[in-house]
C-alpha cells in the first residue's frame, strides 16, 4: 500500500464539511454529504469515494448544482411520492427523500420515491443501508451521464444506471447487493487512469466501437461525447450476456426518469450549462410484509449459509455474499481510511483554493 495514505474519518469529515460551507452548503447537508463520500471509502469503494469531490466542488462553483434546493413532494400517497430535487446535492436530496420512505414504509409496510432535478448521489447502496439500518429492506437505483453502449450500438446512450438491494438476516450478515449495469462504473476507469493501468478490453470500446485497454482515451471520448463508452454487465455481445446487463440499464432509467417524469438516456446532462436532471428511485419495505420478520431472516440464514456452503473451486477457499467484503473493510476503516496518494494530493489542492488545511495523514 506504498500509494496510498491514511487519514482519520473524522478529520476527513472536518475537511469535506468545512469545503462544502465554503460553498454556501448549510452544514447539515454538508454532514450528509460527507458521511456519502466516506462511507464509499470505508466500504473499499473508493471510485465513489472522495476521489468524488472535486466533481461536486465544480458543480457548486457552476451553477449546476444548488447548495438551497426547495426539495418538493409533487405526488404523495400512503406508500410513494414524487419528489423535486430543484436540482440540489443528490445526496441530500436522496438522503430526505430516503429517511420519508422509512417513516411510511414502518407505518404502511412500504413506501417508494421517485426523484426528478437531482445530481449525482453518490453509491447507491449507501440508501438502501439507511432502510436496512432502520430494520427494513432497502432499495436504491438512479440513473446517470450516458456512459454505456447499448448492445450492437457504437456510441453511449444509458448511464452506469447502479442498483442496490440490502436485505436483514439472522445470524448471518445482511445481503447488500450494490451494483452498476455496465461492467464496471467510470470511476473504475478514473481509478485505473489514476494508477496508469490499462483496462481488460472486455470493458470499453473507442469512438470506432472497437475494444480498448486505454482507461484515458475512453474517459476523453466520454468528456467530450466523441462516441464509443463502456459496455454493458456482459460486454458487447449477446453470446456474453451484454443484452442482460442492457436491460438492466434500461429497467433502472424506467424506475427512476420515466416515473419520475424527469431525464433518461441521452437527456440526463443533456443540456450544457444546466442542472442535468439525473433521477432517483428509492424504497423501503418492512420484514414482515409478507411472511413473519423472523421467518424472512431465518429464511436469509438458510440461502447464505446453502450458498456459502457450496462445494468451491479449486484453489478457493470462500464464497462471498454480497455486501460481505465491504462489511469486512468497514470493520477495517473504523477510525482511519485508506486515499490512494494522487487522491489525496487532489484534496490538498481543493483545501489550497479555499483556505482550508487538508487531513491530516496518519501512520
Amino acid at each position: 500500500m506504498a500509494d496510498y495514505i491514511r487519514t482519520t474519518i473524522k478529520d476527513l469529515e472536518r475537511f469535506v464539511v468545512d469545503v462544502m460551507k465554503k460553498l454556501d452548503v448549510p452544514e447539515d447537508d454538508a454532514r450528509i454529504v460527507a458521511d456519502v463520500l466516506i462511507r464509499a471509502d470505508r466500504r473499499g469503494v473508493e471510485s465513489h469515494g472522495v476521489a468524488r469531490l472535486r466533481r461536486y466542488v465544480n458543480g457548486l462553483k457552476d451553477g449546476l448544482m444548488n447548495p438551497h434546493p426547495n426539495i418538493k413532494i409533487v405526488k404523495e400517497t400512503p406508500v410513494s411520492m414524487l419528489v423535486d430535487g430543484d436540482a440540489g446535492l443528490g445526496m441530500v436530496v436522496t438522503y430526505n427523500t430516503m429517511k420519508k420512505c422509512i417513516e411510511k414504509a414502518k407505518e404502511n409496510y412500504m413506501c417508494f420515491a421517485a426523484i426528478r432535478n437531482s445530481n449525482h448521489y453518490g453509491i447507491a447502496g449507501y440508501y438502501s443501508l439507511m432502510a436496512l439500518e432502520a430494520g427494513l429492506i432497502g432499495f436504491s437505483v438512479t440513473n446517470a451521464a450516458p456512459l454505456v453502449v447499448p448492445t450492437f450500438g457504437k456510441d453511449a446512450a444509458l448511464g452506469t444506471n447502479p442498483i442496490s438491494f440490502a436485505v436483514p438476516a439472522n445470524k448471518e450478515r445482511p445481503f447488500v447487493l450494490d451494483m452498476a449495469t455496465s461492467t464496471v462504473p467510470r470511476g473504475k476507469l478514473e481509478v485505473y487512469n489514476r494508477m496508469g493501468k490499462k483496462i481488460p478490453l472486455s470493458w470499453a470500446t473507442d469512438e470506432n466501437g472497437a475494444p480498448t485497454d486505454n482507461a484515458a482515451h475512453v474517459l476523453e471520448n466520454l468528456k467530450q461525447r466523441k462516441g464509443g463508452g463502456l459496455l454493458p454487465l456482459g460486454g458487447g455481445e449477446e453470446e456474453t450476456g451484454g443484452h442482460k446487463g442492457y436491460g438492466l440499464a434500461m429497467l433502472v432509467d424506467i424506475l427512476s426518469g420515466v416515473f419520475s417524469g424527469g431525464a433518461f438516456g441521452l437527456n440526463v446532462y443533456g443540456k450544457k450549462n444546466a442542472p442535468p436532471n439525473v433521477c432517483h428511485f428509492v424504497g423501503a419495505i418492512r420484514p414482515d410484509t409478507f411472511v413473519s420478520e423472523e421467518e424472512l431472516k431465518d429464511g436469509m440464514d438458510g440461502l447464505i449459509q446453502m450458498v456459502k456452503n457450496a462445494p468451491k473451486r479449486e484453489g478457493k477457499d470462500r464464497i462471498y455474499i454480497h455486501g460481505e467484503k465491504e462489511f469486512e473493510k468497514e470493520e477495517e476503516n473504523q477510525d482511519t481510511v485508506p486515499l490512494y496518494i494522487k487522491v489525496y494530493e487532489d484534496l490538498a489542492k481543493i483545501g489550497e483554493e479555499f483556505g482550508i488545511e487538508p487531513p491530516t495523514k496518519v501512520k
